[in-house]
């Protein structure tokens, strides 16, 4: 009986230092990564930016720092991109359709009503689609990592309240520097104003426009339920969030820090997706006990804005890749047919 007992220590022991040996030989340096975010905390875009610094710590046994900067400390979110492919800043959460100047395809999940539910887009994103337009950033500098949630848009305004498209017609609303997001206002009659996030509420305070389009978490955690009356939900966009990495910071990365970056960005993505999931039902309860009026339409209302969209996403169906557009398209069609 001793005797075995020692064979069993004996080779875990082994075990134990052939474990050693291979963290030892594995090539992972001491590194200060900078990411950025422009939102705050407490949103669950930053929130997912936390989580994936603290598993990057853990996975490379503490010699791999992520320092993430919020509230658009390291520039707004244009600046940021040219930042990463600059290789000054080595990463960053970012509105994907804001990588359509980068890579118009990118423009494709702006289109409005596309996606049904999260948790379509989610699978749509993970898969082919998702990837494609992520494989497209390499070239210009930049490494998509994973997609995040940032949960559906709808829109705020200071004027009146929005129950129907007549009511959008001639207000002044911000809408994010993307073609697909202007028209898509313009579709409804708005005067779409592009203007960067960073901006909005200074611009709605000073009435500079009457509105625009959030979700519920920038309502709260963005305040911009602060200088808006009033709130639809008509859930117009489901925008997935980039997570993003500066190529040339990449490319200095060894093999095993890639694996760390590569799995930490995985692993937190559940994590962002669950919390934001949690975070947006909580921030519209929270949006309705504030001064702000919310009218939440239903589906027969949601109906003519849906309508009127109808030929935006047909012209940029045709404007970007014909045969990306078909993927998205069939993707979406796979993931219904496999819920039936």
């Amino acid at each position: 009986m001793v005797k075995a007992l020692k064979t069993v220590v004996a080779a875990l022991a082994v075990c134990g230092l052939a474990l050693s040996a291979t963290s030892a030989s594995a090539q992972i340096n001491e590194r200060v990564l900078r990411f950025a975010s422009s939102n705050v905390e407490g949103n669950p875009q930053v929130d997912g930016l936390m989580k994936f610094a603290d598993l990057v710590k853990e996975k490379s046994g503490g010699k791999m720092v992520v320092k993430v900067f919020t509230g658009a400390t390291l520039g707004k979110d244009i600046q940021v991109l040219s930042s990463m492919q600059g290789g000054t800043v080595d990463g960053a959460t970012m509105n994907t359709n804001l990588l359509v100047g980068i890579v118009k395809d990118a423009g494709l999940v702006d289109l409005p009503y596309i996606f049904d539910n999260e948790q379509e887009a989610y699978a749509v994103l993970d898969g082919p689609f998702g990837q494609k337009i992520h494989s497209e950033l390499e070239p210009k500098g930049l490494i998509g990592l994973a997609f995040f949630d940032m949960g559906y848009y709808s829109l705020h305004n200071n004027t009146h309240p929005i129950k129907t498209i007549d009511d959008v017609k001639g207000l002044k609303m911000r809408v994010t520097e993307t073609p697909v997001t202007i028209d898509t206002f313009k579709a409804w009659g708005a005067n779409a104003v592009p203007l960067a996030y960073a901006e909005l509420f200074s611009a709605l305070e000073s009435r500079i426009v009457d509105g625009g389009g959030q979700p519920p978490l920038n309502m709260i955690y963005g305040k911009i339920g602060e200088v808006s009356k009033f709130y639809t939900v008509n859930r117009y966009s489901f925008t997935p969030v980039s997570l993003l990495m500066s190529k040339k910071t990449m490319d200095k990365l060894t093999a095993d820090e890639k694996k760390v970056i590569s799995d930490a960005a995985k692993e937190s993505t559940g994590f962002q997706r669950q919390i934001s999931l949690k975070k947006s039902a909580d921030c519209l309860a929270d949006l309705k006990k504030t001064k702000t009026q919310v009218t939440e339409l239903t589906p027969a209302e949601i109906a003519p804005f849906r309508e009127a969209t109808k030929p935006v996403v047909e012209k940029y169906l045709k404007v970007y890749d014909e045969a990306l557009g078909k993927l998205l398209f069939a993707e979406i069609a796979k993931y219904r047919a496999a819920k039936k």
